[in-house]
């Protein structure tokens, strides 16, 4: 069967599995799974499908007709796409942006009640073919909740002719409302085989070290690899594998403009690999620090290990919004210290 080169090789059962959601197809769909493996690639393909006047018998687009054209230039009248400012490259999610205004403030992580809001004159006017309406709203967690709210009421009340195509990297952080309202579609991590093969198609060097860092995730991994910069992480790893107060505060102070999103997954990753070669002898996320990594395991106890990893994960619900990064940086690393120095 000829493939989409539109979706990635390893979504192709996932594809399949969605044309017989398709036959009955429910207002809204949940696409669910890993970050990084492609989910909102994955929902905006099947969003072109849904639009397209000339589907394939394999359910993709023709990539051909007028819808196809419209869609793929951005401009069809029938699809809209909800996502935080941050995900535009110019960061004028709301087009009304001047160019003081967006240098007066970093465009918004979150998706707004506004965003939401501005569907309600899409939704009721005709749609331009008598075909479908498509909405793509993703990462579905990134709602704040009066935009939660605002959509829980459409979903509760969809208007004909319209399905909402949602992507979520975490379904715990959502709104159990908006979860029973939605018909969920698990995406799965790809076999570690598949994305090394992709990654290196890819043309990524060292590329089994990158996917692994990544926790397996083809498209994060190849992000990282475009940096081609690991001297964040190390600076990480290396106080993670000597902690002591000193340098904690040392680290701290350099790494106060790093992400601290991303400080905070690499740390649960070392934790998740030191608890890991403790229980089972594995190492899943940091092969390039072994050595390092089982001499800590043979001296911190468990009880240790579990205090650590219960901290760093509250600590990731409020990376987003510190009060000072440095601080936050400092509390998180003195714990660590704490805990496993």
């Amino acid at each position: 069967m000829e493939t989409s080169s539109a979706i990635y090789p390893w979504q192709q059962d996932a594809w399949l599995a969605l044309q017989q959601i398709r036959q009955r197809m429910p207002h809204a769909v949940l696409f669910h799974g890993p970050a990084g493996i492609g989910k909102a690639d994955f929902i905006e393909h099947f969003a072109q499908a849904l639009l397209c006047e000339d589907v394939r018998a394999d359910g993709h687009p023709c990539n051909a007709c007028a819808s196809c054209g419209w869609f793929v230039q951005q401009s069809h009248p029938d699809f809209r796409r909800i996502r935080p400012e941050a995900f535009d490259e110019d960061g004028a999610g709301d087009g009304e942006e001047g160019e003081e205004k967006k240098k007066a403030r970093a465009p918004s992580k979150e998706i707004k009640i506004e965003q939401v809001r501005q569907l309600a004159d899409f939704m009721n006017i005709s749609t331009h073919r008598q075909g479908l309406r498509v909405v793509v709203l993703y990462p579905a967690e990134a709602l704040n909740m009066p935009a939660s709210n605002a959509l829980l009421k459409t979903l509760e009340e969809p208007p004909p002719g319209t399905v909402f195509l949602l992507s979520s990297n975490s379904l715990d952080r959502l709104l159990p409302t908006i979860l029973s309202r939605c018909r969920k579609f698990t995406l799965t991590m790809p076999p570690h085989a598949d994305a090394l093969a992709w990654l290196e198609s890819q043309g990524v060097a060292q590329a089994d070290g990158w996917l692994s860092e990544q926790g397996g995730a083809p498209l994060a991994a190849l992000a990282q690899a475009e940096t081609g910069n690991r001297e964040d992480m190390d600076t990480l790893l290396q106080y993670l594998a000597h902690p002591s107060v000193d340098t904690a505060l040392r680290t701290a102070d350099k790494m106060q403009k790093v992400p601290l999103t991303s400080v905070v997954a690499w740390q649960q990753r070392w934790l998740y690999d030191l608890f890991s070669l403790k229980l089972s002898g594995r190492i899943r996320y940091y092969p390039r620090y072994q050595r390092e990594l089982k001499g800590l395991s043979d001296r911190v106890p468990v009880s240790s290990l579990l205090a650590a990893i219960k901290g760093t994960a509250e600590r990731r619900a409020t990376s987003d919004h510190p009060l000072s990064p440095k601080l936050f940086l400092e509390d998180m690393l003195l714990d660590y210290t704490s805990c496993c120095g």
